[in-house]
């Protein structure tokens, strides 16, 4: 049985990708900072609820010893939370808006890779999958024709590039481990006022794809869920 913990997974594709993966036979553990929201998604989808805060060291420290104690270790992690951060535009932009961007996209993901290394070295086949975003694509924000060039989110996409450089570097770092970046596309989710075109199912595709890819699968690749997506 393929054990996978799934951070932000209260809602939209965090919530969407545990119903899949339980569906697929995964024993999904559903990671969220609100304890409420969290134990009655987690209810509903029929899975073990585990409060983490990624800005939080104890918080993500307590979430890796319950997992140890109860689980043992885990086969996948997906780093799935994130915020968009300020609609400002750029000028009015702060350090302090930018530290609170980094904290949850990026240096949520260290942290909680951190905890969870030795977990995930107690599996067969490790995998990572980390949700970027096209957003955070230099080719995808300079082709006109693409929707990704035409938003300007200096803070979100900013984060979102370095999720994607962070997992090829995790990739080559780690060759007993596949890590892997995800870009679930323009979904419709509470992250964007469901604007989206895509159905929270599409947007999850890629995720659910790197998820179950097992020894032989991919790694350091960024994928949506077409294929692999310009850097």
């Amino acid at each position: 049985m393929t054990t996978t913990f799934i951070t932000g997974a209260n809602k939209s594709l965090g919530y969407e990708t545990a119903r899949r993966l339980i569906e697929a036979g995964h024993t999904v553990l559903v990671g969220a900072r609100d304890s409420e929201r969290g134990q009655a998604a987690a209810d509903a989808l029929g899975a073990r609820f585990v409060q983490i805060d990624v800005t939080d060291d104890a918080s993500v420290a307590a979430a890796a010893a319950d997992i140890g104690a109860r689980e043992g270790g885990i086969d996948v992690l997906i780093n799935n939370a994130g915020v968009l951060g300020p609609h400002s535009p750029a000028d009015q932009l702060t350090a302090a808006d930018a530290s609170a961007v980094f904290e949850v996209n990026v240096v949520g993901i260290v942290r909680v890779t951190h905890a969870f290394l030795p977990l995930l070295r107690k599996s067969a086949s490790p995998v990572i999958v980390n949700v970027s975003s096209g957003m955070g694509s230099f080719a995808l924000t300079h082709d006109a024709e693409r929707l990704e060039s035409q938003a300007i989110v200096p803070l979100y996409t900013a984060s979102k590039a370095a999720v994607t450089m962070l997992t090829t570097q995790y990739a080559k770092s780690w060759p007993d481990l596949k890590v892997n970046a995800v870009d679930p596309g323009f979904t419709a989710t509470d992250f964007n006022g469901h604007r989206g075109p895509q159905t929270v199912a599409e947007g999850t595709d890629a995720i659910v794809e790197l998820a179950t890819i097992g020894a032989d699968g991919p790694t350091g690749t960024f994928r949506d869920r077409h294929g692999e997506v310009a850097w």
